[in-house]
């Protein structure tokens, strides 16, 4: 089994940053593909950036230019760096990840428990 477990999540004021963090553990093989994504009330769930395992990146159009995904592949870590935060950023941000798992290895995907962003305006 894998557990994600996040971190770094709260309040902070529009214009400020916030970074949060991801941390997988269990019986990993391999982790491909992590991912942050955001959900609002009432709304689907969206891809907010995503990064493969050999480090390519792609972000949201609402994202881009603001936010940084990064990772540690040795950690099993996942960290998304939050800059020039806005109220509508406001909402839970789950981490997503793709992982090769088990004693008898097969990929599958696992999702954290979800932090909560609030940015003041």
């Amino acid at each position: 089994q894998v557990q994600l477990v996040e971190s770094g999540g709260g309040l902070a004021q529009a214009g400020g940053s916030l970074r949060l963090s991801c941390a997988a553990s269990g019986s990993i093989f391999s982790i491909n593909f992590m991912g942050w994504y955001r959900q609002a009330p009432g709304k689907q769930r969206e891809l907010v950036a995503g990064i493969s395992r050999g480090g390519s990146t792609n972000y949201s159009d609402s994202v881009k230019g603001r936010f940084t995904i990064s990772r540690d592949n040795a950690k099993n870590t996942v960290y998304l760096q939050m800059n020039r935060l806005k109220p509508e950023d406001t909402t839970v941000y789950y981490c997503k990840a793709i992982v090769t798992a088990g004693p008898r290895p097969y990929e599958a995907q696992y999702w954290g428990q979800g932090t909560q962003v609030t940015v003041s305006s």
